[in-house]
């Protein structure tokens, strides 16, 4: 399990592996997983009945039991690609402008990420929202939603990189051609779209930037935003559609496992959702690329959305206290849990396990369990853990050092992985070697 909104900027990241990069939530969910998942090898390793894998056709490698299966669960749609999502209106109905109240029907995701905006993203930020238009239609029970077309088109549009000044055609989140649908409520027509935070990667298409249907492009790749210092983290659409090809394990576990671990289902909770976009954001985007090495595919994970709401979430506490003006500020920690048997629960802020102060950061005091090193340490002890004649031909008597060392290894993983990049996931941001050269 795992909470959290923040990242931390380009000049924080920290070339020794004990500091969490990316701590939004999908993250450090993903991140507990494969600690779970680590724990669960050991198990397997040292003939231990319990685990969830069991040994498989070769030497030092395993597969997770039949029927074993993993869901994941989003309270809300993932930053990026997937939180474009158009904002439709009847067209035999008045519009009004976005008020205070209205704005709690726009993603908290795109919300909390508006936060991390510089000064002059932000005006342009709050300008734009004052021009949103959500229509609220009433339901049976006095309640209300936002209406959300999903059977779109899409539109050409000429932008600019962010850049530059070259015009370059993408394809734009006015994706609104055949929006126009008739429903029992009757037409509906696309006014806006929900904005995401996460920015287009430098040197890449980026966003048209035109006031309402076109200020987006879609199928983009973009990092997460962050005050003011850029980050080197990828959105959680992408990441998501990355694990979709990869698997969740990460390249070290690869070592270990005939086939990656993929997710059979991704479940989004009550917030604006659209179908259409986390499918083009998490399938459609890798679904054509050939050539993987063997056991890895692209998978067509099933994408659901359910009726239950995160009661913490900044729209559900702005409907309960909506005489308050008190400024809601998105919480600066983040909580990971994992099925472990030592220390499962791990807080951290900024990166580091929180009460960390200046003083403690390089200690081992200050990590978070969930960090690069800590992973890599644990990972590390499962190899030692297993005598040599048992381990897999890519770690059998192998002179391996480095985080970055055991990571190169894992080839199909590697060759899975250059496949990707280079036939659907180009531009993706890399760290830099020197940031996994760590022990």
């Amino acid at each position: 399990m795992g909470t959290g909104t923040k990242c931390i900027g380009q000049n924080k990241m920290r070339k020794t592996g004990d500091i969490l990069n990316d701590s939004h939530a999908e993250i450090v969910a993903k991140r507990s997983f494969q600690r779970y998942l680590l724990h669960q090898m050991w198990l397997a390793a040292s003939h231990q009945q319990c685990s969830i894998f069991i040994p498989g056709t070769e030497t030092g490698k395993w597969k997770l039991k039949p029927n074993t299966i993993f869901v994941f669960f989003s309270s809300h749609t993932p930053c990026g690609d997937a939180s474009i999502i158009p904002i439709s209106e009847p067209e035999n109905h008045l519009s009004k402008p976005v008020t205070g109240d209205d704005a709690a029907g726009q993603s908290a995701e795109c919300r909390s990420n508006r936060d991390h905006l510089g000064p002059e993203d932000k005006t342009k930020s709050e300008k734009i929202a004052s021009n949103h238009i959500i229509k609220r239609m009433k339901t049976d029970d006095d309640g209300s939603f936002s209406v959300i077309a999903e059977d779109l088109a899409v539109q050409q549009v000429s932008v600019e990189r962010e850049d530059d000044a070259n015009p370059k055609s993408c394809e734009c989140s006015a994706e609104m051609q055949r929006a126009n649908k008739e429903t029992g409520l009757g037409r509906l027509k696309v006014v806006d779209v929900h904005r995401t935070g996460a920015k287009c990667v430098p040197g890449e298409l980026g966003d048209a930037r035109i006031p309402g249907l076109g200020y987006h492009c879609v199928r983009l790749l973009r990092v997460k935003p962050g005050r003011g210092d850029r980050t080197c983290s990828m959105s959680c659409s992408d990441k998501l559609a990355r694990w979709n090809v990869l698997g969740c394990q990460g390249a070290l576990l690869m070592h270990f496992l005939q086939y990656p671990v993929y997710l059979s289902a991704i479940v989004v909770g009550k917030c604006p959702y659209s179908q259409e976009a986390m499918r083009r954001a998490i399938i459609e985007r890798c679904q054509h690329i050939s050539f993987l090495p063997d056991g890895f595919v692209a998978q067509e994970v099933k994408l659901l959305q359910s009726d239950l709401r995160f009661e913490h979430s900044r729209q559900a506490i702005q409907e309960v206290q909506t005489d308050s003006k008190t400024k809601l500020v998105p919480c600066s920690a983040a909580i990971s849990w994992s099925a472990v048997p030592e220390q499962p629960l791990d807080v951290t802020s900024d990166g580091f396990r929180q009460g960390t102060t200046k003083k403690g950061i390089g200690s081992h005091q200050c990590r978070s369990k969930i960090c690069k090193v800590e992973l890599f340490h644990t990972f590390q002890k499962l190899v030692t853990s297993i005598s040599q004649e048992d381990l897999p031909d890519t770690l059998r008597m192998k002179t391996l050092e480095t985080y970055w060392d055991y990571k190169e290894a894992a080839l199909n993983y590697q060759e899975a992985w250059k496949v990707l990049r280079s036939q659907a996931l180009l531009g993706w941001v890399k760290n830099a070697k020197e940031y996994l050269h760590f022990t």
